[in-house]
């Protein structure tokens, strides 16, 4: 009988240990004794990245982005097609789009170097993104880490999650309110298109049809975005200060010169008018939303404890 008692007692207490790791919860010391050094390798590749290509911090974030906004952050973003598999790279929102895979592809390296099988690509791409909105003069947020890599991807929730540039305001309230955002802090987080550039397909319904769009600045966009052909022809999302995180944007969209349809429909005698002029005088308030919110779409579905895997290479399962 004590021999039963001692083997269920063990067992329970497996069990209970079981759950505790697959229950895990992130943490900002997670790595700090099983590599030390993860956030200054990734900071310092991402602001070699960002020296070299002052979009990359734009690239980074939006990365992060698309990858949490799909089945949470597990990096399945980062997954290549393969046989028998079908990766998110082909969706609509990130085909001929989404870049900094080989920036990614390079802090896997360095950290692999350093702590072999440790870091998960989900947490430096989070890392990653953070670090490329600083570099560009934006705010800073802490990190909980912890996060582990997903085996899968989903090519149709990419292609139905993600929201668009032709959403109208009430869609993206819905979208963002679909993963737990409130409207201000879809308000603060389209400040993302403070920095970085678009592609003519994403903003030429806008230059050509939309009314509530300044002239000039209409006119300027048609030069380089015909209503044919240039799909993938460049322009900024904030045509000011394009390589700077700060709130022009805002400022921007109450001027009428928001990019994309999407970007205009917080200004446009709604219900985020209030908040985009809130953010467009006080940069202080903007960074702090921002800030806040990004921390709280960082955690959203992480894997933690025993689901997922530690990916040897960000680009496949191991």
């Amino acid at each position: 009988m004590a021999s039963f008692v001692s083997e269920f007692s063990t067992r329970l207490m497996l069990v209970l240990l079981l759950i505790g790791v697959s229950n895990a919860q992130l943490s900002a010391n997670f790595y700090n004794t099983t590599c030390p050094n993860l956030l200054t390798i990734i900071r310092n590749a991402v602001n070699s990245a960002v020296s070299s290509d002052t979009r990359m911090g734009a690239s980074l974030l939006r990365l992060h982005f698309h990858d949490c906004f799909v089945n949470g952050c597990d990096a399945s973003v980062l997954l290549d097609d393969r046989t028998g598999f079908t990766g998110e790279k082909t969706a609509g929102p990130n085909a001929n789009s989404l870049r900094g895979f080989d920036v990614i592809d390079n802090i896997k390296t360095l950290v692999e170097g350093s702590c072999p099988n440790i870091v998960s690509c989900s947490d430096i791409l989070s890392v990653a993104a953070r670090d490329g909105v600083v570099a560009v003069g934006g705010p800073s947020w802490a990190v909980a880490l912890g996060r582990r890599d997903s085996t899968t991807a989903s090519l149709n929730a990419a292609n139905t999650q993600i929201p668009g540039p032709g959403l109208n305001l009430n869609a993206l309230i819905t979208s963002f309110s679909n993963k737990g955002f409130t409207a201000r802090e879809m308000v603060a987080l389209s400040g993302s298109h403070t920095i970085g550039q678009a592609r003519c397909t994403t903003f030429r319904g806008r230059i050509y049809n939309d009314t509530n769009i300044n002239g000039a600045f209409a006119t300027g966009l048609r030069a380089n975005c015909p209503r044919s052909g240039g799909d993938n022809n460049l322009a900024p999302l904030d045509n000011v200060s394009p390589a700077r995180f700060n709130n022009d944007y805002y400022r921007n969209l109450i001027g009428l010169r928001g990019l994309l349809h999407s970007d205009q429909e917080l200004f446009n005698n709604g219900t985020a008018d209030a908040q985009v002029r809130a953010y467009s005088t006080n940069s202080a308030a903007f960074f702090n939303d921002f800030a806040n919110a990004m921390v709280k779409m960082s955690n959203l579905s992480p894997l933690t404890g025993t689901n997922g895997q530690i990916r040897r290479n960000c680009r496949r399962t191991n």
